[in-house]
């Protein structure tokens, strides 16, 4: 028992220290309620995946918003024998700070063995 009293004295006395690691705290609180770009590209396929019904095979392109993120994600959309003739689309993804979907459109449809035409010295 005497090891209980100890240890609740010791604790009373550090309550002053306590309010001093509260901000540091409030801190680590923010920074762990914000999820990191890895996190925010596995939900965005999951609900991508979950909208559509298709799953997503890469992300082609990903970056920090002032909304957001935003993302453009390949999607295999029918599949055909040979596979370079599989129809595959594009779809821009929207995301909000917290990584959830907030809108997606696809943007491009194309067969899996075509590549993209060479535009104006792109």
């Amino acid at each position: 028992m005497s090891n209980t009293k100890n240890t609740d004295e010791s604790q009373g006395s550090q309550k002053p220290q306590g309010s001093r690691n509260s901000s540091r705290t409030n801190d680590n609180q923010k920074s762990q309620s914000r999820p990191s770009p890895m996190d925010v590209l596995r939900q965005a396929r999951g609900q991508l995946a979950e909208l559509t019904g298709m799953e997503a095979e890469s992300v082609s392109s990903f970056e920090q918003t002032e909304e957001g993120w935003a993302l453009e994600v390949e999607v295999l959309e029918l599949e055909r024998v040979p596979d370079t003739m599989s129809l595959m689309a594009s779809y821009q993804v929207e995301l909000d700070a917290e990584g959830q979907l907030t809108g997606y459109r696809r943007v491009r449809r194309y067969e899996r063995g075509r590549s993209d035409a060479r535009r104006g010295g792109r």
